[in-house]
């Protein structure tokens, strides 16, 4: 008798898929949360493989700082016609001008905890009970603490000491009106797994993690690109770098790293050696030892 193996890309790829349909099943109005990050864009095509050959029943939800890479809007905004998906939109910039957040000031000022509110106004806005997320444990240790499905209370708080116990794979998202619920098919992903799936698959990303020259300046620790949001010290000087970015977030927190890695195959090969996290050059979780589990406590994704 033929025996059928699956490699380890396989059992996470079916895994991730179980838990998109496990969503699309006990929820009335799940969406996915897009970034346009690495992660986000593998679980829309997940979504896209979970349910093929129809459309992903999924709109996206991009919670839009204003602070972004452009390269970052453009393919969302490519991606979003090509899928032919519905896209919402929450603007940070629309909170504060409501008066619904106050932007931060000085030169590391960032927008990144007011897309908290923003989120959760959106949730409410929109009646959503499921935001999918492409959280992993292994990017940082708050993380590591969720469950595929996460519970969030009426007031879109986390309590990572009271998460439902998830036996032989039996998610329990039932939840009472106004609560919902976060969920992370790729939580037992490693950025490894990430990178060669992408390879695999072939999936198109941002041009942001192929190494490019752009202007830059070095920033706790990291190499901060040059924008128009970006304030200098004195000291500080304006350089032209090869570099590339292990993970997207506002253009005024993301570090990047000098790098040669120009193609996927030099990528798979780059991140085998590294020993820092990927979060290691985004200065928002350089705040506090806690500075992401306190932002995922009051609402973050």
């Amino acid at each position: 008798m033929n025996k059928y193996y699956l490699n380890y890309l396989d059992e996470l790829e079916s895994e991730a898929i179980f838990i998109l349909r496990e969503v699309w099943a006990q929820f009335q109005n799940p969406v996915i949360m897009f970034s346009g990050g690495k992660d986000s864009i593998l679980v829309t095509h997940l979504a896209k493989k979970a349910f093929h050959p129809a459309k992903i029943p999924f709109s996206l939800l991009h919670v839009d700082t204003g602070h972004n890479f452009p390269e970052t809007i453009n393919f969302r905004d490519n991606l979003v016609k090509k899928l032919g998906v519905n896209l919402l939109v929450g603007s940070v910039q629309e909170s504060i001008d409501k008066g619904r957040v106050m932007e931060e000031k000085g030169k590391n000022a960032t927008r990144n905890a007011l897309q908290i509110t923003t989120l959760l106004d959106a949730i409410e806005e929109h009646k959503i009970d499921c935001a999918i997320g492409g959280g992993r444990r292994d990017e940082e240790k708050a993380r590591a603490k969720e469950r595929f499905f996460s519970h969030r209370d009426d007031f879109g708080q986390w309590d990572p000491k009271n998460q439902r116990p998830e036996l032989w794979n039996l998610l329990n998202g039932k939840h009472f009106e106004g609560e919902h619920f976060r969920a992370f098919p790729i939580s037992n992903w490693t950025e490894m797994d990430v990178w060669n799936y992408i390879l695999r698959e072939n999936i198109s990303i941002p041009s942001l993690y192929i190494a490019h020259e752009r202007e830059v300046v070095w920033r706790n620790d990291s190499w901060i690109p040059n924008s128009k949001f970006l304030k200098l010290e004195d000291h500080e000087e304006i350089v032209t770098k090869k570099v590339r970015f292990r993970t997207l977030g506002d253009i005024t927190i993301t570090g990047g790293i000098e790098s040669d890695a120009d193609t996927l195959e030099k990528i798979v090969q780059e991140v085998s050696t590294m020993r820092q996290t990927e979060r290691g050059n985004r200065t928002d979780d350089k705040r506090s030892e806690t500075a992401m589990e306190d932002r995922k406590k009051e609402g973050y994704f």
